[in-house]
């Protein structure tokens, strides 16, 4: 069971990443006024195209979503259908607890005498 939460584990966090990379990859649509006035001359709609470009980014990005979300779902299923819940402290030692208060050595005072 350990290696299977290990391997959900993987493809999650590399599902986060692959949906984090798709994202700062995709063409905003506010940008389209930015190339107007000549900051960007449309580099990204030659490669593949106006259409193109974002169908592919949107359709991966929806993929690694969706394998993301399932993921973590997969996740909360396993951890909640375990047989430990919480912290388990029936394996931890107990020891004795430490002397906190000082106790002091000469409690009679001194007589002046001697």
């Amino acid at each position: 069971m350990e290696a299977f939460k290990t391997v959900i584990w993987i493809i999650n966090i590399f599902s986060a990443l692959a949906v984090i990379i798709l994202v700062l990859m995709q063409h905003g649509k506010g940008a389209d006024a930015g190339a107007t006035f000549g900051s960007g001359s449309g580099s990204a709609q030659g490669v593949f195209g106006s259409a193109g470009n974002a169908n592919f980014l949107s359709r991966s990005t929806a993929i690694a979503a969706t394998i993301f979300f399932a993921t973590c779902m997969a996740m909360v299923y396993i951890n909640t259908h375990s047989p430990r819940h919480g912290l388990d402290f029936s394996t931890v030692e107990q020891s004795a607890p430490e002397n906190t208060q000082s106790t002091p050595t000469n409690t009679t005072p001194a007589s002046p005498g001697q």
